[in-house]
């Protein structure tokens, strides 16, 4: 594995990952003290510069948006390099590239290399290819899957090698597909997952990382030790 301390290396299995934590810091400061193992943010190259948001931009189109919700265009962007100055040290991230650009992933690569061995990163893309970019460094990659069709393609690697790991939609996830994806991954997350009787169920199933909206509520249900 090319990781060089990992959660796994650390005995967190299994733990919570804070989904979207990251995009502000507010978000990011509460699951801080709420302890979890990572703290993902979205990541997306815009005008050159690597802004951390979910919401996609409208073209010229002066919004930002995704589904039901939109946002004026004008309030402030959290910046990676931002991001990672108000993170503590011992703070994971959990890196989502967002798109298909290579441009993406070297500039996140170059962002994130002054800190590499003081820090743990874990970078996960939809677009597998954006993961080359950080071979050979200390960095956990992650090959994200959000369709049936992306499953199936990814178990029928042949000759790879095994990967770092795999966040999966849980809509995909039975004890059959988990222990295909354990045949040629380290790690298992899967998203989202908010309540805790399913927590408990795909954990019992074999997942490692749970990425949640609430992370709060899981911690209150105990939905991790019930299980070690």
């Amino acid at each position: 594995m090319s990781v060089a301390s990992t959660t796994a290396d650390r005995g967190l299995h299994p733990f919570l990952v804070a989904h979207r934590a990251g995009n502000e810091l507010g978000d990011l400061k509460a699951a801080e003290e709420l302890g979890v193992a990572l703290v993902e943010a979205d990541i997306r190259l815009f005008r050159g510069r690597l802004e951390v948001r979910h919401l996609k931009t409208a073209g010229p189109i002066p919004i930002l948006w995704d589904r039901w919700q939109l946002a004026a265009p004008r309030r402030p962007r959290l910046e990676l390099g931002q991001l990672l100055e108000e993170t503590a040290p011992e703070t994971e991230l959990l890196l989502d590239l967002k798109g298909r650009r290579i441009e993406a992933a070297e500039a996140v690569r170059s962002t994130i290399s002054p800190f590499l061995g003081a820090r743990r990163f874990t970078v996960c893309a939809r677009s597998w290819r954006l993961l080359d970019a950080f071979a050979g460094l200390p960095v956990r990659c992650v090959h994200s899957v959000g369709s049936a069709r992306q499953l199936r393609r990814l178990l029928g690697r042949t000759g790879e090698g095994r990967l770092d790991g795999i966040s999966v939609h849980q809509s995909l996830l039975d004890s059959d597909s988990i222990a295909a994806l354990r045949a040629v991954a380290d790690l298992i997350m899967t998203w989202p997952v908010n309540h805790p009787d399913r927590a408990r169920e795909l954990l019992r199933l074999g997942v490692d990382g749970l990425i949640t909206d609430d992370a709060d509520r899981l911690a209150t249900a105990s939905v991790l030790e019930a299980t070690v």
